[in-house]
């Protein structure tokens, strides 16, 4: 089978192909069944005409000897016309021949010729009848009663026919019926396979085995034996992670300020200048270290939630984190337009990191004199805003690919884009870069779009 076959078929939905199949199954059997009882039909009807026909020779041929007495003692015709007229729309006809087969008598629509069979009793066949022969007065008198095959042909078919019939009711009943019975007895294995689709990071809650059917119950413990596996491995990895961004801290911080304090320390010159070399080079590795560890935990799968979580209140503090520092009090701003709690399944670590990375972005690239500000919108959008000029349609497409930064001279590893577009994609959201920014002549937005 070829990929594109496979993948064809893959496509089909189980319960497709049963009710298919079952519909299909039932009406060839009903087919068979037509063909067995149109084979039966043939058959007694064969019977049946044959007695028909060889009871009908045995009655017709008192008539015709009597006839033919009153024509010995008289030539009035009307007795003979008299029959002749009772047989109209004739099925059957018949042929009188004397013993050198000769016809001397037959029927309105019987030919004058003799029929192509011998003159002896029983039944013979033509290419178009079925004819029994009647002998009398000592085999002096013949009667031949021909049956035309199109009657019998016309019999089997409307019999045949009749049973056809029912398949046009057949067909679209079978396929209710059945769809029915398929969907109800496949129940199991559609609510099986949404509670299996609904399990990520952030949902790792065990899949019910209970009341699912006996066949389905193993593989039910092995997702759920999967599940475990996979839940202990993501909390090592972001225990590990959490340590590591300590431990990474920890001796980065501490060469920092032995540096900044050797500085302090040393006079003016070439020394004091390789010192601050060293401090602007240690502070770019803590910055770079925390990303990647950053990055390390959004591949990790933080983003999805348990519990729901005012992502108002984590916006809020993060922005009260920025006022409270020297360097940044007063340069971003917090406008809520809704008033409104904005309540999701995100993880607030994760969540506060989308928002510190764009807010840094924007304090990075955006003019000192002009301020950030943080949008909460209306439709579950949150914006961060900040000036500066238009940023090319082409460069937008990048910059949240890893490492890849725009035409700046700022600092940065090129990461903060990357790390918040990963981690809102783990929650359903969707990051949109805007260059200039809504409502604005230049300047740069990051709009976050959230699931409702």
């Amino acid at each position: 089978m070829t990929p594109r076959r496979a993948s064809g078929l893959s496509r089909i939905s189980i319960t497709r192909r049963l009710v298919a199949a079952l519909t299909g199954l039932v009406v060839l059997f009903w087919l068979i069944a037509v063909g067995l009882g149109a084979y039966v039909m043939n058959r007694e009807f064969a019977e049946i005409f044959d007695g028909t026909l060889q009871e009908t020779a045995e009655r017709l041929m008192p008539l015709i000897l009597d006839d033919l007495a009153q024509r010995a003692v008289s030539t009035d015709p009307q007795n003979l016309q008299a029959m002749e007229r009772g047989l109209k729309k004739e099925y059957l006809t018949f042929q009188v021949l004397d013993q050198t087969g000769k016809v001397i008598m037959h029927s309105e629509e019987a030919a004058t010729v003799p029929y192509e069979v011998p003159l002896t009793v029983g039944f013979h066949n033509t290419r178009k009848y079925k004819i029994y022969t009647q002998s009398a007065l000592n085999g002096t008198l013949f009667l031949h009663v021909a049956d035309a095959f199109k009657n019998r042909r016309e019999a089997l078919r409307e019999g045949t026919v009749a049973l056809l019939w029912p398949l046009l009711l057949l067909i679209p009943a079978s396929l209710l019926v059945i769809r029915l019975i398929v969907s109800r007895s496949l129940a199991p294995i559609e609510r099986l396979r949404n509670d299996i689709a609904t399990k990520d990071s952030g949902n790792m809650v065990p899949v019910e085995s209970d009341t699912l059917p006996r066949e389905l119950r193993p593989i039910a413990r092995s997702v759920n034996l999967l599940l475990g596996r996979l839940r202990a491995a993501l909390e090592a990895e972001r225990e590990f992670t959490a340590n590591s961004a300590h431990e990474l801290r920890t001796p980065i911080a501490g060469a920092l300020a032995q540096t900044q304090r050797l500085i302090a320390e040393l006079p003016p010159g070439a020394l004091s200048e390789r010192a601050g070399r060293i401090e602007t080079s240690l502070s770019n590795l803590g910055r770079l270290a925390e990303k990647l560890l950053q990055l390390a935990r959004a591949e990790a799968g933080i983003g999805a939630g348990d519990k729901p979580t005012d992502l108002v209140t984590i916006i809020a503090t993060v922005v009260g984190d920025y006022d409270r520092d020297s360097e940044t009090a007063g340069r971003v701003l917090l406008e809520d337009e809704t008033n409104a709690p904005l309540v999701r399944n995100i993880d607030i670590d994760a969540f506060a990191i989308v928002v510190r990375n764009l807010i840094e972005n924007a304090l990075t690239h955006g003019p000192k004199e002009e301020p950030v500000i943080v949008r909460i919108g209306p439709g579950s959008t949150i914006s961060i805003v900040n000036g500066g000029e238009i940023v090319p349609a082409e460069e937008l497409a990048g910059l949240k690919r890893r490492f890849r930064r725009g035409k700046t001279k700022a600092a940065g590893s090129g990461l903060g884009l990357a790390i918040a577009d990963r981690i809102l994609a783990q929650m359903a959201a969707r990051l949109d870069l805007l260059s200039p920014a809504t409502a604005h002549k230049d300047g740069f937005e990051a709009r976050i779009t959230l699931p409702e």
